[in-house]
């Protein structure tokens, strides 16, 4: 059986413990098993041992979502998990921040990350956290923060008498022996979606956390939907109320990744806004960010390049010309064909193509067989050419369509 996550964090919390943890450099998986053997050895206690070493991976791991501030921070893997990555925390707190709110209620902090963000700002933040090795790690991750306090208690019963701003997490997974389950019901997240509606009608400026795929349809009336992407990747959707939100959006998209940021925004309700005309495949076919397509923004984002949807119900886009947008990624259109394996496989062997790149959407075709397939019997790749095929439907009909990625914008 794994260790409780308690029995991974508390040999931490003594002098010995952190340390120890200080003195380990970078985790590396090959040097783990001899790393185990020396430090017992040196005397440590192998529950000691085995709590520094994980914590030296999580660290690690850490390090996409908090940069070098991973090196002196605590982990659960749980809370890594869920846990805001630091620049997205910062636009998070940002919104505070510009409201003028001085006090912010952080309900369900986790890890702290969003209270780091916060703190940084000089808002004075009361981080609360039900789970007590969590809260312990919190306390820990935000001790270079003289603004922050954490407190041990249910999100739902902390007074919240002077605070003017609150933030919410919730808990979107069960924890157990056999590992994290999500939770798809937004009034069985920790605290629950009614509750932050609550707090919203109270007056207070509140902005929670959402997983991105949220139905439209449990959106709550009259907050902003922020979906956010970070280098391509859809992690969250955050819902702003009252002050926090921005007036006359409805929904967004904001990406962020090596270019900087691009966000994209409608004022229309989820069931409004334009419709985008539907045309053949030519030009240049455009895959539209995920946060896009969970904003409801892709017929604004086709209006944009001038473009139309291939199919009513499916998320790629197609104009005549190249327009550089950070909102999808464009591909030239070299030759559709129909989806036939058969006749795929000949074109293959045709193009002498040794790397096949496929992409699909509106089709329950597995790329990953159909790649086996038509690469069957292939001898290796060199000298051969690598090519991308985009899976989709048009119609009844589906069609297989050989693209040419273009180069993105630097």
């Amino acid at each position: 059986m794994a260790d409780a996550p308690q029995d991974l964090i508390a040999p931490l919390l003594t002098s010995e413990g952190w340390e120890l943890l200080a003195s380990l450099g970078p985790y590396r998986e090959d040097e783990a098993f001899r790393l185990n053997d020396s430090l017992r050895k040196a005397g440590h206690s192998p529950a000691l041992v085995s709590a520094v070493l994980t914590q030296s991976r999580l660290r690690t791991k850490a390090e996409a979502k908090f940069g070098e501030f991973a090196r002196q921070m605590i982990f659960t893997a749980a809370g890594l998990e869920q846990a805001t990555r630091l620049n997205v925390a910062a636009r998070h707190a940002e919104r505070f921040a510009t409201a003028g709110i001085e006090h912010v209620a952080d309900l369900g902090c986790g890890l702290g990350a969003d209270a780091m963000a916060l703190a940084s700002m000089d808002i004075k933040v009361t981080a609360v956290e039900m789970d007590e090795t969590t809260a312990a790690c919190a306390t820990m991750n935000l001790i270079p923060f003289p603004h922050a306090s954490v407190v041990h208690s249910d999100a739902t019963s902390v007074p919240l008498d002077g605070v003017g701003g609150v933030w919410l997490d919730p808990a979107r997974r069960t924890t157990s022996t056999s590992g994290t389950k999500r939770i798809w019901d937004p009034e069985e997240f920790s605290p629950p979606l009614s509750f932050v509606e609550s707090l919203a009608a109270s007056g207070r400026a509140v902005g929670v956390k959402m997983g991105p795929g949220i139905p439209h349809g449990s959106v709550p009336a009259g907050c902003e939907a922020q979906w956010v992407s970070v280098g391509g990747d859809v992690t969250e959707v955050t819902l702003w109320f009252n002050e926090v939100s921005r007036p006359g959006i409805r929904r967004a998209a904001l990406l962020l990744g090596p270019q900087g940021a691009a966000e994209i925004t409608s004022a229309e309700e989820f069931d409004a806004g334009p419709v985008a005309p539907v045309g053949p495949v030519e030009g240049y076919l455009y895959e539209p960010d995920g946060a896009v397509i969970r904003a409801g923004l892709v017929a604004d984002v086709a209006a944009r390049l001038g473009g139309h949807l291939v199919d009513e119900h499916i998320a790629y886009i197609c104009a005549p010309e190249l327009v550089d947008t950070p909102f999808a990624r464009a591909y030239k259109v070299l030759e559709v064909m129909p989806f036939h394996v058969k006749s795929l496989k000949a074109w293959v062997k045709q193009n002498n193509i040794g790397v096949l790149d496929i992409k699909k959407r509106g089709t329950s075709v597995t790329p990953e067989e159909l790649r086996k397939q038509l690469l069957a019997g292939a001898k290796g790749s060199k000298g051969k050419k690598t090519a991308t095929l985009v899976l989709t439907r048009i119609g009844e009909d589906r069609v297989a369509i050989s693209v040419e990625p273009v180069q993105a914008r630097a």
